[in-house]
């Protein structure tokens, strides 16, 4: 965990702590003693910011979504080639797993230690944002599948959502990008085997 002293508003540095620990340990592993201590706030002002610690989970995650769609967009807008797009998003990941404080994905993180009752389909509000992060990521690879030109989009989508979940576990697992690296090979796999019989020929004539 980092050191550096936290600076900003109660609220930013409360979040900002927030972020660092529950991602690197747990939203229920840590406490909010914990989070309150890095923040170098009083107890009395993360009610004042967030009301109780089930929103600032609630917070935290929610700017780990918008950091994390902000980060794809960014990466997408490199290329306009439909695949290359595609490819981009695993390389994107393998970027990240290369760093040291890389722990995989928060939300199905932060799903696995809600237990099952509070599994994608609970009514809690971080089972609702991490489905909504799931259901974003899914409808990004249709659509993505889609500008491909792939014969069933919603097929390949779902075929890309389990390298990407594979992808996450591996590199936080491994410690690296070698997960995304095979699972860029796979990706690349399926996209051949969506293509148009046209587009497949152009590939192989090109190898």
């Amino acid at each position: 965990m980092s050191t550096t002293k936290l600076r900003g508003s109660a609220h930013d540095r409360l979040l900002a702590a927030a972020n660092e620990l529950f991602y690197a340990e747990g939203v229920h592993t840590v406490g909010i003693e914990r989070v309150i201590e890095r923040a170098g706030v009083a107890k009395a002002s993360l009610y004042s910011a967030f009301g109780s610690k089930d929103e600032l989970v609630r917070a935290y995650l929610q700017g780990r979504a918008e950091s994390r769609q902000r980060r794809i967009a960014e990466r997408l807008a490199l290329t306009e080639d439909p695949r290359e797009r595609i490819l981009g998003v695993f390389d994107l990941l393998g970027e990240l797993a290369a760093s040291p404080a890389f722990r995989g994905c928060a939300f199905l993180n932060a799903t696995a230690e809600g237990g099952k009752e509070d599994g994608p389909r609970g009514s809690s509000k971080v089972s609702r944002i991490c489905a909504d992060q799931r259901a974003w990521t899914v409808g990004l690879f249709t659509e993505l599948a889609r500008d491909a030109g792939a014969r069933d989009p919603g097929r390949l989508a779902e075929q890309l959502m389990i390298l990407y979940d594979g992808t996450t576990v591996g590199g936080s697992m491994d410690g690296g990008p070698a997960a995304s690296r095979t699972a860029r090979a796979m990706a690349e796999v399926l996209l051949d085997a969506q293509a148009p019989a046209s587009r497949r020929g152009k590939r192989t004539a090109r190898k």
